[in-house]
């Protein structure tokens, strides 16, 4: 029984020597810092620009110019870490699907996509208003 008692009293010994020794250590300050890190574009920043690329890329199919078909394709996605959106799928119809095909067909094709966190649901415009 003294022998455990001298083993938990060593122990002890042991954890007080290192706590001392650890309190006694002088503190490390940090450098300070001559400017904050630029945190880039902002969430809405970089949604914006997925937008403008889609909307870039987008190929307006002839036959639906030559009938005059225009609206707005929703699209929902996620932005994979390569840069490319996975997990396509169409959100909200145009009301025609020459128009839906084209709208996702554009989301396939656009590269370097920003990173966003989370599925993104775009519109994608087609108007003969203006060039898409």
């Amino acid at each position: 029984m003294r022998g455990l008692l001298l083993q938990v009293q060593a122990k002890w010994i042991a954890v007080l020597v290192l706590g001392v020794a650890f309190s006694a250590a002088l503190p490390i300050e940090a450098e300070p810092i001559d400017a904050v890190p630029d945190p880039g574009p902002s969430a809405t920043e970089r949604i914006a620009e997925i937008h403008r690329r889609i909307q870039a890329v987008l190929v307006y199919p002839e036959m639906a110019r030559r009938h005059g078909l225009s609206g707005v394709s929703r699209v929902r996605f996620e932005v994979g870490g390569e840069g490319r959106a996975r997990n396509i799928e169409l959100a909200g119809t145009s009301g025609f699907g020459v128009l839906d095909r084209a709208a996702r067909r554009a989301v396939v094709e656009v590269v370097d996509l920003p990173w966003v966190y989370g599925r993104l649901e775009v519109p994608v415009r087609f108007s003969l208003d203006r060039e898409s």
